[in-house]
């Protein structure tokens, strides 16, 4: 028989033994947790967890950001949502397939006006091809969308006070917008949207915003001039500037020479690259002077359910490095000067002496299909069948990527 002495010491071990596997286990869930914390971030969890900062000069600024094609709530899209019991939340059910986290920005073509008080029909609307979307979608689109081109020919459906509303309507669910339905509006075409960046240290990280100029083209009824068009060089001399025009034939499956004019006339003025929409179908992508060109990107959210062309659309994913990382802290500091007043953010950058921010380019492309009135991830073969309308390899090529 064991004395007491002898059973405790064997106690003793068993407990520092199960001790020393638990502290093992905890050491290894740890390592665990920040090796795919380092591996997969989600964007919006930086801003919550931003690393103390010891040193204030900036290493690297970046940001990641999706264009879509064209999203609309009115007519057929209305009478889905209300039939259904998420309501507003129905057609972007889905939306989650896109990894929002993992994006900085998302920008699309708000192809309608938001007013209040609007009592259309989807039959009306349809008849008379005069559109709204009801704002009471605006907080549901404001969880996905950082900005919004107003650069289209339906804007303006309910007239210039429900234009001015629409903006209203945009900014109080925080949701930035630019482009004018007139192309002659040089106040309202080109706006400066604040979109968010990591900035990186010596050591530890932030998000941040840094303004960029956003620029959306209505030139379906009206071509943009010479003057129109410079307005973007007016901008491009400031910050990098990026130009959504709405333009061409509808239901074609290319540009025609004049779109193509046109869009050159748009990087030769200073666009960094040029997001085009309106044929309702996918269009090829292009370089042009080292510069990335899309002529339509399609429908992403919208009720026209015909045929396979109109209910499928391209995604560009576009990653940005800042190479004068040392501008970055001048620019974060006047950001919020900057947003929607360019005079005043030109007058800052002047009087600061900054540098115009210089960024590269790293694109990749997506696809999305919503023939089942629900836009979702495309799958593999509707995939390949976007990447070969874009002739994206070839254009990725050009562009020495």
């Amino acid at each position: 028989m064991k004395s007491d002495f002898g059973i405790k010491r064997e106690r003793s071990h068993l407990s520092l033994a199960i001790g020393s596997v638990l502290l093992l286990l905890i050491v290894g869930i740890i390592v665990w947790a920040t090796t795919l914390q380092r591996e997969n971030v989600p964007i919006k969890n930086l801003k919550n967890s931003t690393s103390k900062q010891t040193s204030a000069k900036v290493s690297a600024a970046t940001s990641r950001w999706m264009f879509m094609g064209d999203i609309f709530f009115g007519r057929y899209i209305d009478d889905w949502s209300k039939a259904s019991d998420l309501k507003e939340k129905y057609p972007f059910q889905r939306l989650h397939e896109f990894d929002r986290n993992q994006y900085n920005a998302w920008i699309a073509n708000f192809e309608c006006p938001a007013a209040d008080g609007v009592n259309m029909t989807s039959a009306q609307m349809d008849q008379a091809l005069s559109f709204n979307c009801p704002p009471r979608y605006l907080p549901e689109v404001a969880q996905w969308f950082t900005a919004v081109s107003l650069g289209n020919n339906h804007t303006d459906n309910q007239g210039v006070e429900a234009f001015k509303q629409t903006q209203q309507n945009l900014a109080k669910q925080g949701i930035q917008y630019f482009g004018a339905y007139d192309p002659r509006d040089h106040e309202t075409v080109c706006n400066v949207v604040v979109l968010d960046f990591v900035i990186k240290y010596d050591s530890g990280q932030k998000i941040a915003g840094l303004p960029v100029g956003l620029c959306g083209y209505n030139a379906v009824f009206r071509i943009p001039t010479d003057q129109d068009i410079a307005v973007i060089i007016e901008y491009a001399d400031t910050m990098p500037t990026f130009v959504m025009p709405h333009m061409g034939v509808e239901y074609k499956t290319g540009p025609d020479e004049l779109r193509v004019t046109t869009y050159h006339k748009m990087i030769d003025a200073g666009a960094e690259m040029v997001i085009g929409n309106h044929p309702h179908y996918i269009q090829p992508t292009e370089a042009y002077k080292g510069k990335f060109i899309i002529y339509s990107m399609g429908n992403f959210i919208f009720d026209q359910q015909v045929r396979p062309e109109k209910t499928r659309s391209a995604m560009i994913d576009v990653r940005l490095h800042v190479q004068n990382a040392e501008a970055v802290d001048g620019w974060e500091k006047i950001a919020a000067s900057c947003k929607n007043n360019f005079t005043e953010c030109q007058r800052l950058a002047k009087s600061k002496n900054l540098p115009k921010l210089a960024f590269t380019y790293k694109f990749d492309m997506h696809g999305s299909e919503d023939s089942n009135k629900l836009v979702r991830s495309a799958n593999e073969s509707e995939l390949q069948s976007i990447k070969q309308r874009l002739n994206w390899d070839a254009t990725m090529h050009a562009l020495g990527q």
